[in-house]
């Protein structure tokens, strides 16, 4: 009988040939076909993996964790309402000046040199303005005249909550520069209690941030600026602010201001000290209003006697002129879209009234993800923000500060996350697109020993995300050596008196002396030449 034969070597070499295709058709890179998209057929992808795969990962990730929706703004409109925002007839201001006031703060102090950095490593500013104009030189020289308020605000997410880095970054500029009081405080919070900065109890209020605006009432969902929180009082509501000694240069200021929207006919008080009290009539307007409140201030209380319903509180800002001013603006689990959701023709008129010099955005936190590599699509978000502060703010410079450093658990220890420079990268090079400044969080971290540090001597929470206070004063101490680096780099101009300058008749006479005071006495140029 004759035996069957045997096919087997046959399927194993089908097999072989099977696999070999498909591996050669790995290296294969993508096609369009008929418009369609081909990806590349990868069954190596466990261990090989090909350029515009990471591209493609980074590029689902990012959409997964930025809703572009969110980002989504027309500049052009927002010029046609800041135009349309213009100052009325009516008052915007109502002025208080008591009857004692404290002398003023010394308006200028000199810069100390390298030697008092306070890092052993400087991360300086990187201003790509190149229009000849820059508004972070003009910032440089208003810092070195000392005769003025310099207003900054810090535009950021949970990074800086409660005053987290902004209060050392006011507390070294004030003392550098000088200045007192501890910048905005809301009117209402739930975060009063985090803030160790100044002491806020209020009641009387319900307070909504701009995240929030699909739970706010529909009467104060357009009355959100800069500050990205409003708090509706019920007549009798009141808030009383505070100074305390948690930073130098916090316990008194000789200017507050009261921020506010009376859209009906209301009346207010205003008590300083828990001494001397007024009482404003508040006339009905959709423009913003401030009570600006001038004398030793220690503390501040505003209550709605009446007219509460049309009312809208932002806060309070505490300052002394001349020196430093410095706003916290943070809003939790924000990536800077929230500021689209404010009224441009607000934050115009808040700059009318308060004058920012600059403007620092402090965003990415969230955005970062561990397998990104590529934050193009949100570097071209941050190029937005910057026009749309420009348009809001347009005296202020902007300054873009990096995505801090981070860490990510991986089996049994932590470690950096390795897509953080791709975020700095990006954020920096929205900067340079925009013509803004640029500061290197991330580097300034990474000088001090990066995020393992900084949990290790209690300087960020176990998380390996969030700094905590002892974090932020390192963090701002840097930011403050790049100011003070900035300042010097940017030395006010000399003017030369016009009774200086010599005429045509004094050049001649002039140059003569000057010739004789040159030429060598006793001494033979030829044999002797000078060394």
């Amino acid at each position: 009988m004759t035996p069957e034969p045997d096919y087997t070597h046959r399927s194993r070499t089908a097999v072989f040939a099977l696999i070999a295709a498909l591996i050669l058709l790995s290296f294969v890179p993508p096609q369009t076909v008929g418009g369609i998209r081909l990806k590349r057929a990868n069954i190596l992808s466990e261990f090989l993996r090909f350029e515009e795969e990471e591209e493609t990962r980074s590029e689902e990730a990012i959409l997964t964790a930025l809703d572009e929706e969110e980002f989504r703004i027309d500049l052009q409109q927002v010029a046609r309402l800041i135009a349309d925002s213009a100052p009325r007839e009516v008052p915007a201001t109502y002025e208080w000046s008591l009857v004692e006031r404290e002398p003023a703060p010394a308006a200028h102090r000199a810069l100390p040199g390298d030697t008092a950095r306070r890092l052993p490593e400087l991360i300086p500013i990187e201003d790509f303005d190149t229009t000849g104009h820059s508004r972070l030189a003009a910032l440089c020289r208003k810092l070195q005249r000392g005769d003025s308020l310099v207003r900054i605000a810090v535009m950021g997410d949970s990074f800086i909550e409660g005053d987290i880095l902004t209060s050392d970054l006011r507390e070294q500029l004030q003392l550098r520069y000088g200045g007192a009081g501890a910048g905005f405080a809301p009117a209402a919070s739930p975060l009063t209690d985090f803030r160790r900065t100044i002491r806020t109890r209020s009641k009387g209020w319900n307070s909504y941030n701009v995240m929030q605006r699909r739970t706010t009432p529909e009467a104060l969902a357009d009355s959100y600026c800069v500050s990205g929180w409003v708090c509706q009082p019920a007549d009798g509501a009141s808030t009383r602010w505070e100074g305390t000694s948690e930073r130098a240069c916090l316990d008194s200021c000789n200017t507050a201001r009261i921020l506010f929207l009376s859209r009906s006919d209301s009346r207010v008080e205003v008590t300083v000290n828990d001494a001397q009290s007024r009482i404003f009539e508040i006339e009905a307007s959709p423009l913003m209003r401030q009570i600006v409140v001038r004398g030793t201030i220690r503390s501040l209380e505003f209550s709605v006697l009446s007219g509460a319903a049309g009312v809208v509180g932002y806060g309070a800002l505490f300052e002394s002129s001349p020196g430093v001013a410095v706003d916290n603006y943070s809003i939790r689990s924000n990536n800077g879209q929230a500021m689209f959701r404010t009224s441009p023709a607000l934050n115009a008129q808040a700059d009318r009234m308060l004058g920012y010099d600059l403007v620092i955005l402090q965003y990415g936190l969230n955005i970062l993800q561990p397998d990104v590599r590529n934050y193009t699509r949100y570097g071209e978000q941050i190029e937005k923000m910057i026009a749309y502060v420009r348009h809001c703010f347009p005296r202020a410079a902007v300054l873009v500060m990096s995505v801090s450093d981070r860490s990510i658990k991986e089996e049994d220890r932590f470690v950096p996350m390795a897509s953080a420079p791709f975020m700095v990268e990006a954020q920096r090079a929205a900067a340079e697109a925009s013509g803004a400044a640029f500061w290197n969080t991330y580097r300034a971290m990474q000088s001090l020993g990066g995020m393992e540090r900084f949990v290790a001597e209690g300087w960020a929470g176990k998380d390996y995300t969030h700094i905590n206070f002892a974090g932020g004063r390192r963090i701002a101490w840097g930011l403050c050596d790049a100011i003070d680096d900035a300042v010097r780099r940017h030395p006010l101009s000399v003017r030369v008196a016009h009774a200086n300058i010599a005429d045509s008749a004094r050049i001649t006479p002039l140059e003569e002396a000057l010739i004789r005071s040159a030429r060598p006495v006793g001494r033979n140029l030829r044999n002797h030449p000078e060394r």
